[in-house]
């Protein structure tokens, strides 16, 4: 019988010894009893639902301390248990020894060589963790061009080697990963640059009141590249997948050359080098900087109009910049041909915020520079001359609209934006056969000599 149908007779029939108080328990009563015998009966229909594996854990909240700390502890332990499946120093020699010892002749030049059979028999010697290394698919990812079909022995090596150091440096961020969801936030990445500082011999002669303002710098440019869309995280997959870690980790070469640590972002001189420049265009010495501050970066020639668009869009106090914000323009303009440097760029460019360059934000930006030509003394360009050179280099898919997509598939991302915001550059471009001249002439003069 239909539970809604017994309900309503017996809510229908008279009963007037009852007040409107029990008849409203009574009515809550029988649905109760009715609901729970429907749900029950569609719960026992539905019983396969019970097969279906649970796929969601709720994370603890912040008041829930003990589940907050079981999820550490049971963290720590699979990571532990992780970090001792991974070889050791004395497992790599050993098998470097094993490697060795069945290699297969001839050599090639000093190259040691093994074919796939003694690889097999290496893999079955070498112990289980080593299991992974020893599959058909590595094999034939490593071998190329040899007549014989084997593979180098030293290009296998640092397969495995590689691999090692990769699992170790996953394992080593994944302890900072606080909410244990495969990112870093900047809090966390910033713990783990800190305490790596002691073990990279390059950065001993750092001064300890300026770790922080080091970190600072270094952390800034992984969230820079690595989180376009500003979302404060950065997946560790992403961090290992990337160069920066390698920079960073390169600074454990006690001979780094004077060379590589300039063109190291993550070095001492680099950083000093940075600090240094926002220190001294700091010229009141408040620690933030004002438009006119910022005027003097570089070789003091961006104009007017790009610099008001700096402050419209970037996050100031007070309408002024603070160390963060200086570190994502400098990384911005040091590295014009990258994707995220052009993104933050164009975005300045883009002022009416449509997606875009069209004609109208092209000049915008382009009179400012022929004013300042003026000032100098200089024969303005024509804008119509410039307009056309920017849409030859760029090849936009319309030919009236130049999108973020169409500066990066150009190349020529970095020359363009020199152009609009910058007037020593302008110039550079606008001479540059006869700069490349002047170089050759000189060359040769050298030689001459």
């Amino acid at each position: 019988m239909d539970w809604r149908m017994v309900l309503r007779r017996r809510l229908a029939a008279p009963n007037s010894k009852k007040n409107e108080k029990e008849l409203k328990d009574e009515e809550m009563d029988l649905f109760t009893k009715y609901y729970t015998e429907w749900k029950g009966g569609r719960k026992n229909a539905n019983a396969f639902y019970k097969s279906i594996p649970r796929f969601y854990y709720r994370l603890p909240a912040e008041d829930e301390v003990l589940l907050q700390k079981l999820r550490e502890e049971s963290r720590a332990v699979f990571l532990q248990r992780k970090s001792r499946e991974l070889l050791d120093n004395e497992e790599l020699q050993n098998l470097w020894f094993l490697l060795d010892k069945h290699q297969t002749p001839p050599m090639i030049g000093e190259e040691a060589m093994i074919n796939y059979e003694n690889f097999l028999k290496v893999g079955e010697k070498a112990g289980p963790k080593c299991k992974q290394f020893f599959m058909a698919k590595v094999f034939a990812k490593l071998l190329h061009t040899d007549p014989y079909g084997r593979i180098s022995i030293m290009q296998f090596f640092n397969y495995v080697m590689r691999k090692v150091w990769l699992h170790q440096t996953r394992i080593g961020l994944s302890l900072y990963d606080v909410a244990g969801q495969g990112y870093l936030r900047e809090s966390d990445l910033e713990n783990y640059i800190l305490e790596l500082i002691p073990t990279l011999p390059q950065l001993d002669g750092l001064e300890k009141s300026f770790y922080s303002f080091y970190v600072c710098t270094a952390v800034r440019k992984f969230f820079f590249f690595l989180d376009p869309l500003r979302t404060g995280k950065i997946k560790i997959q992403d961090i290992l997948a990337c160069s920066f870690l390698d920079d960073l980790l390169e600074l454990r070469d006690e001979e780094l050359s004077k060379e590589s640590q300039e063109t190291n972002w993550f070095s001492a001189p680099s950083a000093l080098r940075v600090y240094g420049q926002y220190l001294n265009l700091d010229k009141d010495h408040n620690g933030m900087l004002s438009k006119e501050e910022l005027s003097r970066y570089g070789t003091a020639t961006m104009t007017n109009v790009f610099l008001d668009r700096v402050f419209q869009e970037c996050l100031t106090y007070d309408g002024e910049m603070d160390y963060k914000t200086y570190l994502d323009f400098v990384l911005a303009l040091e590295n014009r041909k990258e994707p995220a440097a052009l993104q933050y760029i164009f975005k300045l460019l883009d002022i009416e915020n449509r997606g875009y360059l069209n004609v109208f934000s092209l000049n915008y930006f382009f009179r400012a520079i022929q004013e300042l030509m003026k000032i100098h003394g200089q024969d303005p360009v024509s804008f119509q001359d410039v307009k056309d050179e920017i849409f030859d280099m760029v090849k936009p898919k319309d030919p009236l609209k130049i999108s973020l997509q169409d500066l990066i598939n150009s190349n020529q991302g970095d020359t363009v934006t020199t152009i609009l915001i910058d007037l020593n550059g302008f110039w550079t471009y606008e001479n540059r056969e006869a700069l490349v001249a002047n170089d050759n002439e000189n060359t040769a003069d050298l030689e001459d000599t």
